[in-house]
């Protein structure tokens, strides 16, 4: 990357920050938007009524985040998941999801950047974005490391549903929730066993923050809701009826997502999960003598 480009870079990122910052503020003095009408009129999901889901095809590209691959199901974006442009990726993640523009500036941003595009002029195959240590990572809440499972698309439903089963409290309504301390007891045993059990492993700073940050978007977007979260885990599939529980005008900033964020990460103990870890280790040793 030449010089202009960190330049225009390091601009483009300080004034979204100071966009976000305004978001943030207006939110907290804006009416937030009514039940059910969370999705914007004119877009797909309004009302709580989703395209048709149809599972990928062979062929079709698809990749580690599910709220991406869950658009290409239901024929948000492209349903092969190729041929994406960012700027597409934007406007659909916001009237998808709520979240705020500036996140969804920021995000196929750093996609771009990452992948080496353009982000006005190119598009991308979901499966690009799942280049390892790039966006990807180990120690994921869904999926085993790719040292393990090459193809990221690929769901390890034993822990979707362990994470499932961690719900600790429930809603007036009686609906099963899960909640920070349930998100940061699962990533602590995924991080420690995916340590003890993958010769490769490897987890930055940056990365566990990054997968606290996809954690998060369980108990923003979908209000920790286990019975909307398991559609939506395991079949990569947006529940007829459902809308993202953030009703902000503005959508979710970064900086208010940081909060949960924040919250999720620094309530990881990876260590209360290490006899567990070298348990699980001494299994995978074992299964793979036996093989």
């Amino acid at each position: 990357m030449g010089v202009f480009s960190k330049v225009s870079n390091i601009i483009f990122d300080t004034g979204l920050l100071s966009w976000d910052v305004l978001l943030t503020l207006l939110n907290l003095v804006r009416r937030k938007r009514p039940i059910g009408h969370v999705t914007p009129e004119g877009h797909p999901g309004h009302g709580g009524y989703w395209p048709e889901f149809k599972p990928p095809l062979e062929g079709a590209s698809r990749c580690s985040c599910p709220a991406l691959n869950a658009m290409a199901n239901h024929g948000i974006i492209s349903r092969s998941g190729r041929g994406i442009s960012f700027v597409e990726l934007n406007h659909h993640i916001r009237a998808t999801y709520n979240f705020s523009p500036s996140f969804c500036s920021h995000v196929p941003h750093v996609a771009a950047r990452m992948l080496k595009k353009s982000y006005s002029k190119d598009t991308f195959d979901l499966e690009e974005i799942d280049l390892h240590n790039g966006i990807e990572h180990d120690g994921s809440l869904l999926r085993l490391d790719t040292a393990l499972e090459p193809n990221q698309s690929v769901k390890h439903i034993p822990f979707i549903d362990e994470l499932l089963a961690m719900s600790t409290v429930k809603d007036r309504d009686g609906n099963d929730i899960i909640t920070t301390k349930d998100l940061s007891k699962i990533l602590g045993k995924r991080r420690a066993v995916a340590r003890a059990v993958n010769k490769e492993f490897s987890l930055s700073l940056f990365h566990k923050i990054f997968g606290s940050t996809n954690a998060s978007t369980l108990i923003t977007i979908f209000g920790g809701r286990v019975d909307d979260l398991r559609d939506f885990l395991h079949y990569e599939q947006l529940p007829q009826g459902w809308e993202s529980r953030i009703r902000q005008p503005h959508g979710l900033t970064m900086l208010s997502f940081n909060k949960t964020i924040l919250a999720v990460e620094l309530g990881v103990r990876e260590k209360d999960w290490t006899e567990v870890a070298q348990k699980e280790a001494e299994q995978s040793a074992a299964d793979a003598d036996a093989a």
